[in-house]
């Protein structure tokens, strides 16, 4: 459990520390875009450019969350129910040595 615990929260500091990094770097292409010696119409036609390069990774990195919450979710709902059959199992089995012991103390009484 501990290994999931971390495991997990090494997957979201990998997220953290990737978001970061393509913050900064679409803010300085941003930023050395708007200083750079060009016409308007070439840094507007830049800028639309580059928001579209940023707009795909965007939808790459919301579709990478999206996969992995998917996959924990399907591992979670899995797993809980692994618990259930096994709680439901050995509930039966309780059960089934008390009704089992009843029965012997019934034809002890009998005897």
């Amino acid at each position: 459990m501990y290994n999931k615990q971390f495991k997990k929260q090494n997957e979201m500091s990998t997220g953290k520390i990737l978001l970061g990094v393509l913050a900064g770097a679409a803010a300085g292409a941003a930023l050395g875009i708007l200083f750079a010696p060009d016409k308007g119409s070439a840094t507007r036609k830049k800028i639309m450019d580059m928001a579209d390069d940023l707009g795909g990774g965007l939808k790459e990195k919301i579709n990478d969350g999206l996969k992995t919450f998917t996959d924990q979710y399907k591992n979670v709902k899995q797993e809980a129910k692994e618990l259930a059959d096994d709680g439901k199992s050995k509930l039966q089995d309780g059960f089934d040595k008390f009704k089992n012991k009843e029965h012997n103390i019934e034809n002890i009484a009998n005897s």
